[in-house]
């Protein structure tokens, strides 16, 4: 496997697990989901994989991070990014201040002025409308139009493994399906393998070749789309399917039978 994390243990506040022995891995040309509810620990582990964790939001003290081989646990951010691995981060967080072309040329910063210029037309191709906004103010646009910037400037450093943080949150469903689409695209030409994490399980699973569940900072489960789509916790409390097969109204979910069924 490209990436492997492996038990990995990260504690805040010197006492509190975020995350419990956590391992799960990524193979090359694949998409891997990782779905759990809020504060699960799923971001978590991302921020820990791209070196970007705050001491308040925890510190790896146990277990490893690999990839190709090479650990990352105690790497600077910029190093992880070199050895091709970058993440996407919930609420896109781009310098709001700078022109669409300006905030993809940040992401380009590791590469040489040829190869950042090569990548930026990447971008272009892959998302037309980026291309169409590239010299508007980034803060002026739509949040589905600040997501494809944010991914595209990820892409711009050339990563092998591309990690996103809920892709999804808060957009409108034709982008949904416009940025989806161009990320497995990417996968299918053998560009990036990625890891998601995403709120919406059927999307998720939808596109991903394997997937992991995390709550209260451990793995739970795992398998294929297919295996995790037939498991009855999961339709109930991830797909929105009551044991009779109807849809149910995901907000009366209780957390705490989550944990009963998995946890106890």
């Amino acid at each position: 496997m490209m990436l492997n994390v492996n038990n990995v243990q990260i504690v805040y506040d010197n006492v509190i697990e975020a995350v419990r022995d956590a391992s799960l891995a990524v193979g090359q040309g694949k998409i891997v989901t990782l779905l759990g509810s809020n504060g699960a620990g799923k971001s978590t582990i991302l921020k820990g994989i791209s070196g970007v964790l705050y001491p308040e939001e925890g510190e790896i003290i146990g277990g490893t991070i690999t990839f190709d081989g090479e650990d990352l646990v105690g790497r600077k951010p910029d190093e992880i990014v070199r050895r091709g691995v970058v993440m996407v981060p919930e609420g896109r967080q781009l310098f709001e201040p700078l022109t669409v072309e300006e905030n993809l040329m940040m992401g380009g910063i590791t590469r040489s002025r040829p190869e950042a210029a090569e990548a930026l037309e990447q971008v272009f191709s892959i998302f037309p409308r980026v291309k169409e906004k590239r010299g508007m103010i980034a803060g002026y646009l739509s949040g589905g139009e600040q997501q494809m910037v944010a991914i595209g400037r990820a892409l711009m450093s050339r990563p092998r493994l591309l990690m996103l943080d809920e892709p999804s949150l808060g957009l409108a469903p034709q982008i949904i399906t416009e940025i989806f689409a161009a990320v497995t695209e990417l996968v299918k030409q053998g560009n990036v393998s990625v890891l998601l994490v995403e709120q919406n399980a059927e999307l998720a699973l939808s596109v991903a070749s394997y997937g992991y569940i995390i709550e209260n900072g451990r793995v739970v489960m795992d398998g294929t789309p297919a295996k995790l789509m037939e498991n009855e916790d999961v339709k109930e409390f991830y797909l929105g399917f009551s044991k009779s097969g109807h849809r149910r109204n995901m907000r009366d979910v209780k957390h705490y039978k989550r944990r009963k069924r998995w946890l106890s």
